[in-house]
């Protein structure tokens, strides 16, 4: 398959932070299936707040998408992340709380030093052998102006400036807001979240997502889980 690829965490489907996340960004990356959830906002304006994450997909990030280096086919790529996943453990980490990064709102662990982030180090570094080179204008894209020295190593190493030591796990639920609209909207998802924001969250697989073709929305195409000798493609 052509297309982009991503290494991400998906919570269980089944799950309220799952039926929340998918139906919050209005699509189910793994069905197809549309179910929204406005928590009472008008169209136009949880429009205007989902539309830079519901393209990818509810999820957190463990390695950022990226190409396929020529050499590699997706069916390695989802070989080798079924023996990757097969060779870990299911883990449980902290609860979630509402934050706010670089002017979004998003879902992250109250315990910053957790599992997650070394769950998505390896991500990064062991799949990168399936990752094509940045191009000159990918890196443009990505370069802010505002990174730090740390940040532009990442992007000129990695493809991406926000991992390893600069990684944050996070679950985006909109995109840049003002400061009027994270008021409007903050409280609305923190009354629709509190029930299931108190349990710790569950780690129980990785998930590799694939966008067919660029703009087009993310689709969950394998969930590989922990501990499972019986992954495959």
């Amino acid at each position: 398959m052509t297309g982009r690829y991503a290494i991400y965490f998906a919570p269980e489907p089944g799950t309220a932070l799952w039926q929340f996340g998918t139906s919050w960004l209005g699509r189910d990356p793994e069905t197809g299936e549309r179910q929204v959830e406005r928590l009472g906002l008008p169209e136009r304006l949880h429009a205007k707040f989902i539309a830079a994450p519901a393209r990818y997909g509810f999820h957190g990030t463990l390695k950022p998408p990226f190409w396929l280096a020529r050499q590699v086919s997706s069916e390695e790529l989802q070989i080798a992340l079924g023996d990757f996943a097969a060779a870990r453990h299911p883990f449980v980490t902290s609860q979630l709380r509402f934050d706010q990064l670089r002017g979004f709102l998003a879902l992250v662990p109250f315990d910053e030093g957790n599992a997650l982030s070394e769950l998505a180090a390896d991500c990064v570094t062991l799949f990168d052998k399936f990752r094509a080179p940045s191009t000159e204008a990918e890196i443009a894209r990505r370069n802010s102006g505002t990174l730090t020295t740390a940040q532009q190593d990442n992007l000129y190493r990695w493809g991406y400036p926000y991992v390893l030591e600069t990684f944050r796990f996070h679950m985006t639920l909109t995109g840049k807001l003002t400061p009027e609209e994270m008021a409007t909207v903050r409280p609305l998802l923190q009354r629709a979240t509190d029930v299931f924001l108190e349990a710790p969250l569950s780690v129980s697989s990785v998930s590799l997502y694939h966008e067919p073709a660029p703009s087009e929305p993310f689709q969950l195409i394998g969930r590989f889980r922990l501990g499972s000798p019986k992954n495959g493609v």
